[in-house]
């Protein structure tokens, strides 16, 4: 059921444009269920979450994501902020989703090994998380509301790698 994190990061470099996903502390199967089925979507490579305090694949999760926990490798690990790190070493560069940064998401180049972090409903990024990017974007929010669906700001920013590495030089 579960990818062991050597092997998937293994695997994504093999490719031309690696981009993973890391939920940290997500605990909505229904959300996660929903990611799954937009990072398979968009051609994500894997999906890394943290083995504690955090939901893990149920069947909740397999019935939201439509068959997309079967098709993509998930890797569950033992501390999210040491594998930043080992991802970091193998030439990945670091994108934390953020609403309290200056930068918005569709500023940075996502045309390079990509590790795009979602943090939990409630609580967003943790702090060590946080300092562990390399950037920290944001979604622009013009309501009164001041955040969105983890699952829907992870597929508009899903999107934004998709726009960018399949526009033309």
């Amino acid at each position: 059921m579960y990818t062991d994190i050597e092997h998937l990061i293994s695997y994504s470099l093999q490719k031309p444009n690696p981009f993973l996903l890391i939920l940290e502390g997500l605990e909505d199967p229904r959300n996660f269920g929903a990611i799954l089925r937009t990072a398979e979507a968009v051609g994500v490579d894997g999906v890394i979450i943290p083995k504690k305090r955090s939901v893990g694949i149920t069947d909740v999760v397999k019935k939201t994501s439509t068959g997309a926990v079967d098709l993509l490798q998930v890797s569950r690990v033992p501390n999210i902020r040491q594998t930043i790190t080992s991802l970091k070493k193998e030439g990945y560069w670091i994108v934390g989703l953020e609403a309290d940064t200056d930068d918005f998401y569709d500023v940075v180049d996502y045309k390079l090994p990509l590790v795009a972090i979602i943090g939990s409903e409630g609580n967003g990024l943790s702090r060590l998380t946080k300092e562990s990017c390399d950037f920290l974007v944001k979604i622009p929010m013009f309501g009164k509301i001041s955040s969105l669906n983890a699952s829907v700001a992870a597929g508009i920013f899903m999107y934004e790698v998709v726009r960018q590495r399949s526009q033309k030089q």
